[in-house]
């Protein structure tokens, strides 16, 4: 079966999803990995795949495990002298080198400290080491990565995560959008960060991104109309 013959396929922990082709190349995420020339699933869900032809299993689970290139929003919690620890909601914490924010220098390092929220990439992911981070992109530029000041954090699962991050633009962004200015961080770690001008706003915005996620577009469109005509 190819890759997007099997795009759709329902598998559970453990199941074959597909043979690796003798040419060409895959791209795997989330819950896939290979195993004696195949692709076989680590948990279950829905095999889906990106714009740009990455695979992934999408599933409701809140549990992280980070996959290279990933997007996330941790928090911080310890500082030392080379690199923050950092708690990306995965099995074991990560590490962020002091270095990998735009512009840092040795003298010239990030002012963060415990609690701190960051918005970062996955650089590395391993089973039998922990995780490393960086605050820039592949040029070296902030990119919207770094300290995420203020706000507030909502919990949503990978799958609503994923939609946030897609494009086109998620139909509960699209709506909210149109009516209020926020600003948003959101991570493949099921993390969303939200900032806005006040709290009661900030809340809005993230009590719609939760009731969005099982809903038709023209759902959430009524529903989004419905709050904002609230406070209008």
């Amino acid at each position: 079966m190819s890759a997007a013959a099997a795009i759709g396929k329902v598998v559970g922990p453990g199941d074959k999803v597909l043979e690796i082709p003798a040419q060409g190349t895959l791209r795997l995420s989330a819950g896939l990995t290979t195993q004696e020339g195949a692709v076989v699933s680590t948990k279950g869900g829905v095999l889906k795949a990106t714009r740009t032809g990455q695979l992934y299993l999408e599933g409701r689970q809140k549990r992280y495990i980070p996959v290279e290139g990933d997007v996330v929003v941790g928090t911080i919690v310890d500082k030392h002298v080379e690199n923050f620890t950092v708690d990306i909601g995965g099995p074991f914490n990560a590490v962020l080198p002091q270095l990998s924010f735009e512009g840092a220098t040795r003298r010239n390092r990030p002012n963060l400290h415990q609690g701190d929220l960051v918005y970062a990439r996955v650089v590395q992911a391993h089973r039998d080491t922990d995780p490393v981070l960086s605050c820039v992109d592949a040029a070296g530029r902030a990119a919207g990565f770094g300290h995420l000041k203020g706000g507030m954090v909502l919990t949503v699962s990978s799958s609503l995560a994923r939609q946030l991050l897609g494009s086109p633009t998620a139909p509960v962004l699209e709506a909210l959008g149109s009516g209020l200015q926020f600003e948003m961080a959101a991570g493949l770690n099921g993390r969303v960060w939200l900032s806005a001008s006040t709290a009661a706003t900030c809340v809005l915005v993230a009590n719609a991104i939760a009731e969005s996620e099982f809903k038709t577009p023209q759902q959430v469109r009524t529903m989004v109309a419905r709050v904002l005509s609230r406070i209008g």
